[in-house]
Parts: structure tokens; C-alpha cells; sequence
């Protein structure tokens, strides 16, 4: 007699897509060589890439800028859901962090 067991496995969440930033804008997160490029579609600074993530799945690493202050951070995004966690450093002690919303 055989048993086959049956498995689940949890579909990777895709970061690619339009989101609402924590400021209302509307930015779009897309392939861009072995990375994810951020570009802002909407506000003051449309049209500006305002940073790269690389991963799979929930997890993503890379840089990421802050348009208004031109200064560029080391950063990490986790998707839940509909919701993207990014999050911005300075030597990994200064930290900022944002919720962005899928659209």
C-alpha cells in the first residue's frame, strides 16, 4: 500500500505592481534586470526611480531614496497581503519605516 502525502506550498508574494506610498503617491515596483526597480508615477518627484530591491517570495534588500531629502538609504520590504513593510537605514541603527498599500 502507498501513501502519498500531500503538500502545500505557499505561493510567493509578488512585490512587482502599482502601491500607494505613506504620502498618497502612487509608485510602481517593477523588474529591472536581476532587480526590482521603485518609480514614483504620481507627486512632486514623478517619474524619479527612488530605489532597487532584490529577493524573492516575502523578502526584499537593496537601496532605497528619499526624493525630498536626495539621500539614499539601505533598505528592506517584506509583502503581506496587500501591504508592503519598507524599511530605510543608516548603518543599520537609524531607521525609518513605511506601509505602502497595493492599488
Amino acid at each position: 500500500m502507498f501513501v502519498v502525502a500531500a503538500t502545500s506550498v505557499m505561493a510567493a508574494e509578488p512585490i512587482a505592481g502599482p502601491w500607494k506610498t505613506a504620502s498618497g503617491e502612487t509608485a510602481e515596483i517593477s523588474p529591472c534586470g536581476t532587480a526590482f526597480c521603485i518609480t514614483l508615477k504620481t507627486g512632486k518627484y514623478a517619474g524619479k526611480t527612488i530605489g532597487t530591491l532584490s529577493g524573492s517570495g516575502a523578502d526584499y534588500s537593496g537601496e532605497i531614496t528619499d526624493p525630498a531629502a536626495d539621500k539614499t538609504y539601505s533598505g528592506t520590504a517584506a509583502v503581506s497581503g496587500s501591504t508592503l513593510k519598507m524599511k530605510g537605514c543608516v548603518m543599520s541603527v537609524f531607521c525609518k519605516s513605511q506601509t505602502w498599500t497595493r492599488l
